[in-house]
């Protein structure tokens, strides 16, 4: 199954303040959430939400998996010590 990757408005934005270096590897990760998901078992949070986190370097990328209309919905990205603060 294909998903399609959007993105919250504030993720975009936040897109330029990352390195060059760490960017390309970021957006190879979330390219990679299209075509082959990993096991949502493993990388769903902790809590009572619904979201996934994946790894990249330093950086995590915050996901939503929407099945029913096939959407990955990327809520946050940021480095590792501050991007699970103030999750919307």
């Amino acid at each position: 199954m294909q998903y399609s990757i959007e993105f919250r408005p504030f993720v975009l934005q936040s897109l330029k303040q990352f390195p060059k270096r760490e960017l390309v590897r970021i957006k190879k990760r979330i390219e990679d959430l299209s075509s082959d998901l990993p096991d949502p078992k493993m990388t769903k949070m902790k809590g009572r939400n619904s979201f996934h986190k994946i790894r990249s370097g330093d950086y995590r990328i915050v996901f939503e998996i929407h099945e029913d209309r096939l959407i990955v919905l990327v809520v946050k990205i940021g480095h590792r010590k501050d991007v699970y603060k103030n999750l919307p």
